[in-house]
């Protein structure tokens, strides 16, 4: 039977390459949670898609967005760097007046795309989204996978490594449409973000892929699962849902990608990983991408992973192009004030705003609102339209101010980010720096401010 569109999921309704997004969409529930409903469009960025990935309530299904570690696992002993508290933070961590642009080694990869034996047609793809040449990742990682061997690879956010695994992926779906993929993310931002590579690097090529998320309808999932998908990419604990429901048979998925390995271990998805990883074929391919290489990683590896090949990309140094400093304050209303100083700098045109629960971010976003900022507020509880709209209004400036918790920022890859407030504190340091590491990129300098009393 002749195939002739790629993703079922995404932003819109175009076959070839584009999505089949469709659905009742139910719209808004208004604002900053407000109650209104208003109808809704079948795709894009307003209105009321059911596909895509998000919406709803955060965490979705089983796994969910902060749900328990399903694992288990001791404590960690203190590190200051680490897992510090409110009570026990070294302010100096969050001081940095001497920011600069971060100097880059250059890259000279040995591979062209040419020479990986992939289709035209993947090429002409690749081309036209302005890609030259390989990143470090996919220049190494592309020729291990497409050699069937699973790959353990450490990378972070920004480097390319999307790629690194789809560009064989989708090569070894055009050469046998019987074989499947399932790629599993820790968000839905993030699935998302990488189902929209996989449209554009797969554009007419006869591959069907959907997400499959927690937060968006599920009887919407079962019907495309239904009509037959070749690429599952989703989040562990909705992906976990459907196979109990009996509508994933993971005995016929012969590829397994773990985008962000480490942010679902973090995330509590241990549990799911491993009954999804266990009932996959003893001669899958495995591809585990990473940030980082803890010992829970390491563990998952040894579990799933045959003889894998390590590959490790140099981390870019995000916190040397970011000015640091810490906002001290006394009391709510000076804090409130002292924020909107920041924002009211020149230079403050594109600002992500931290805070620790949804019901804080919802709050600062009605204060601000109602000081005359354009503030778009993103967590789990909104619908998928209302957090591509959000992110869409920083990306062309008809807002100033996105508020975001943690969780619901994770994948969110916006250029220009001018400023970065940590309203609240983050739980470690390792979030602070994931955190800021969103200002300061591409050959610019940022700023970021950490409120403490």
């Amino acid at each position: 039977m002749e195939r002739n569109n790629t993703s079922r999921g995404g932003f819109g309704g175009g076959r070839d390459g584009g999505s089949r997004d469709g659905g009742r969409g139910e719209g808004s529930r208004g604002g900053f949670g407000g109650g209104s409903r208003e109808g809704g469009s079948r795709g894009g960025f307003s209105g009321g898609s059911r596909g895509g990935f998000g919406g709803g309530r955060s965490g979705g299904s089983r796994g969910g967005f902060g749900g328990g570690n399903r694992g288990g696992g001791a404590s960690r002993p203190f590190d200051p760097k680490r897992s510090f508290k409110k009570d026990r933070i070294d302010v100096t961590l969050f001081i940095n007046k001497k920011a600069k642009v971060a100097e880059q080694d250059a890259y000279e990869p040995k591979h062209a795309f040419a020479d990986f034996n992939i289709s035209e047609k993947l090429l002409a793809n690749i081309a036209e989204m302005h890609i030259t040449k390989p990143s470090p990742i996919q220049d190494q990682a592309i020729p291990v996978v497409m050699e069937g061997k699973d790959v353990i690879g450490i990378a972070s956010t920004g480097t390319g490594k999307t790629a690194a695994f789809m560009v064989p992926m989708i090569t070894n779906l055009e050469k046998n449409y019987k074989e499947k993929v399932m790629i599993m993310c820790p968000t839905r931002e993030l699935a998302e973000q990488v189902e929209g590579q996989f449209r554009r690097l797969a554009k007419g090529m006869k591959i069907y892929s959907f997400p499959i998320v927690g937060g968006s309808p599920i009887f919407k999932q079962i019907h495309e699962l239904k009509n037959g998908l070749d690429m599952v990419i989703g989040t562990p604990g909705r992906i976990n849902d459907l196979i109990e429901r009996g509508k994933i048979d993971m005995s016929e998925f012969k590829y397994v990608v773990l985008d962000e390995a480490d942010r679902m271990l973090d995330m509590g998805f241990i549990g799911d990983m491993r009954h999804i990883l266990g009932m996959m074929p003893k001669d899958k391919q495995a591809l585990f991408f990473s940030a980082t290489f803890s010992a829970d990683i390491k563990r998952l590896c040894g579990e799933f992973l045959r003889d894998p090949v390590s590959i490790t990309i140099k981390a870019r140094d995000t916190s040397g192009s970011v000015e640091q400093d810490v906002v001290k304050f006394s009391g709510r209303n000076d804090k409130f004030a002292k924020l909107c100083d920041i924002l009211n700098e020149k230079g403050a045109d594109k600002v992500i705003i931290f805070r620790e629960t949804k019901r804080d971010t919802d709050h600062l976003a009605e204060e601000l609102a109602k000081s005359g900022y354009e503030v778009r507020p993103i967590h789990g509880d909104l619908r998928n339209h209302q957090r591509k709209q959000a992110l869409a209004d920083l990306t062309t400036g008809k807002a100033q101010i996105v508020i975001a918790t943690d969780v619901a920022a994770r994948g969110i890859d916006i250029n220009d980010i001018s400023h970065v407030i940590n309203y609240d504190l983050p739980n470690n340091y390792e979030t602070y720096i994931h955190r800021i590491g969103r200002t300061g990129r591409a050959n610019k300098t940022g700023k970021a401010f950490t409120f403490v009393s």
